[in-house]
């Protein structure tokens, strides 16, 4: 008797889990039907901070004045000063695809900060190919690119807004800043809207 009550118990409660699943489904990333919080950076906002980066630095004509084309650019460090964990390769990443299929640059991988490649089997040929053929390429580069991620907070009643600005430079072998983009991206959401 037990037996009997337990498996359509089972069965329902089953069911009940499974069809009361999600309603998921693809959208567009970076469309308007994404999920947007306040309280942190969503796919669209890195998405339209790379699109106006890039576009302000191909219009700025900074890489089209390297002796030796395509300009070879290094990613030094991106600070994340906002109150979250972040992966500044979702906005770099962005940049890098961006510049490389413009023809304008190409991103070394071979050379980072502390001597951290990004790619340390790259690196080991290069340095296996610069000792075989007598040349010092690790670390030439034309410019390399830096940032900060700043989070600004503010609240009145019930509403809560969130200001994020992306900063980027671009700085030559010299040591000179020769170019400079920010994208700030700001948004407002209510206590219920928010989750809080």
């Amino acid at each position: 008797m037990k037996n009997k009550i337990l498996i359509p118990l089972l069965a329902v409660s089953t069911a009940l889990l499974t069809g009361c699943g999600t309603n998921a489904h693809y959208v567009e990333t970076g469309g308007t039907q994404n999920i947007v919080n306040v309280g942190q950076i969503n796919i669209q906002d890195y998405i339209q901070a790379a699109n106006a980066a890039t576009s302000d630095l191909l219009a700025s004509g900074v890489l089209d004045r390297v002796k030796n084309p395509p300009a070879i650019l290094a990613i030094s460090r991106i600070i994340n000063n906002t109150g979250q964990q972040i992966d500044t390769d979702l906005l770099i990443k962005k940049i890098r695809v961006a510049l490389l299929q413009s023809g304008k640059a190409v991103t070394t991988t071979t050379y980072g900060l502390g001597g951290q490649a990004e790619d340390p089997l790259a690196q080991s040929q290069q340095q296996k190919n610069d000792f075989t053929t007598d040349q010092k390429t690790a670390g030439v580069t034309d410019f390399t690119l830096s940032g900060k991620i700043i989070q600004l907070n503010a609240r009145a009643g019930d509403t809560t807004q969130a200001t994020y600005s992306f900063q980027l430079s671009l700085t030559d072998n010299r040591g000179l800043a020769v170019w400079e983009g920010e994208k700030e991206i700001t948004k407002q959401g209510t206590r219920s809207g928010i989750g809080f």
